[in-house]
């Protein structure tokens, strides 16, 4: 079984060990960046489970169908909600993996830079021949939508039965779904370019260098800070990209190997790429609407019952909880969804998760996947995450009752 929490200090050293297995500007191979990241992610989920968190969400039940962002935005990024999510596996309790998402990226007087792509065609009447040109120009989004990013998986667990990977990107558009008012209404998700071991990268080479006179890894850790020096020093003008080597236009919207199956999955759950990149990899930048996306729709509060055996489940999916003092924890796996607004999960699933009956939980349904059948006796540690199902009986409602503390791992 595999068990979803938020990250805490105790795991710094071990994502460390995994910044360091591809380069992400959101989980930079910096001990003290990552710690200071945790921490805030750690208030962020503490405030959530707070009063104010409760009253919100009340208001978001007794709004029906109200389900639009309420919240403002961040002056910095600093500022923005960050939440990071850490899996582990349950029998070993080794950390396997991360993900994040921050609530805010940038907004009004604090833009998020992206290229922002175009043709133009010239064509001569007296040669009777013409080109066409792609052309980047520096964009700067203003709009503060909600960025998901961070996701990486121990080597030894990709291709695991059980896809920890899936449940890991899943687990982000779960808890936006339950928390709905905390986050924009578009998320962005900025795709990793190739980067070598070295943190240097072909496309920053050939275009920003030139204006940014340092190294790729250094500019991406200035922008931890401040994006300012982007507008500072990057020129207003188009940059005609088929002007550069064959080798750098290749690159332009591409991602990394590593990197394909998550643009895959993203695509599968609506994101799409606008023609909007990187101005510093060239990597690609997709997105969707928020509440266009099938797990965010299809998540919703409900209330959990007594223990139930596995081949009493009727239903299969994510399963969560966040506690008083702001511990989150979330299974996948088989449940029962009596349609009446309880679902009851294994014993083991409640344990892992320090569930009580008549908790409020989170619950998103997903189709089993192929050669799973629901209600035989399987074990979740059986069984692999799918693709999003159709929603359940499962239904926002009821007053929160009193939650229990969460065990520790």
């Amino acid at each position: 079984m595999f068990l979803i929490r938020q990250s805490k200090q105790r795991d710094v050293a071990t994502l460390l060990k995994l910044a360091r297995m591809v380069y992400f500007i959101n989980l930079p191979p910096d001990e003290r960046i990552i710690a200071d990241k945790i921490a805030h992610s750690q208030k962020c989920f503490t405030r959530a489970a707070g009063e104010e968190g409760a009253v919100r969400r009340r208001e978001l039940r007794e709004g029906g169908s109200k389900r639009q962002s309420t919240g403002g935005y961040a002056s910095t990024d600093q500022d923005s909600d960050l939440f990071m999510f850490t899996i582990e596996e349950v029998e070993t309790g080794a950390v396997i993996g991360t993900s994040q998402m921050r609530a805010r990226m940038g907004g009004p007087g604090n833009p998020n830079y992206t290229f922002q792509l175009s043709e133009k065609s010239f064509k001569s009447k007296t040669l009777g021949r013409g080109t066409t040109h792609t052309v980047a120009k520096l964009y700067g989004d203003e709009s503060g939508p909600t960025e998901i990013g961070g996701l990486i998986l121990q080597l030894s667990h990709r291709g695991h039965k059980a896809r920890p990977g899936r449940f890991l990107a899943f687990i982000r558009f779960h808890f936006m779904g339950l928390y709905r008012e905390l986050f924009a209404d578009r998320v962005l998700a900025e795709m990793m370019a190739s980067v070598s071991s070295e943190g240097d990268n072909v496309f920053w080479d050939a275009i920003g260098r030139h204006f940014i006179p340092v190294k790729y890894a250094e500019a991406d850790r200035f922008c931890q800070h401040n994006r300012q020096f982007i507008e500072d020093l990057f020129p207003k003008e188009e940059i005609y990209l088929t002007l550069l080597p064959l080798e750098v236009q290749n690159m332009v919207g591409a991602v990394s190997r590593e990197t394909i199956p998550a643009r895959r999955l993203l695509e599968s759950l609506g994101f799409n790429y606008r023609g909007f990149i990187d101005p510093f990899d060239g990597g690609p930048h997709l997105d969707a609407q928020t509440d266009d996306i099938p797990l965010v729709k299809n998540t919703a509060w409900t209330h959990a019952g007594k223990a139930i055996g596995y081949d009493k489940c009727n239903s299969y999916g994510m399963v969560s909880v966040l506690h008083d003092d702001g511990e989150f924890r979330a299974t996948e796996g088989p449940f029962h969804d009596d349609g009446k607004g309880t679902i009851r999960v294994p014993q083991d699933a409640m344990e892992v998760m320090g569930l009580s009956a008549g908790q409020e939980i989170g619950a998103t349904p997903l189709d089993p996947p192929p050669g799973v059948e629901v209600g035989r006796g399987r074990r979740s540690t059986d069984v692999a995450a799918a693709k999003p199902g159709k929603k359940t009986a499962a239904r926002r409602g009821g007053k929160p009752q009193a939650k229990a503390p969460a065990k520790k791992a």
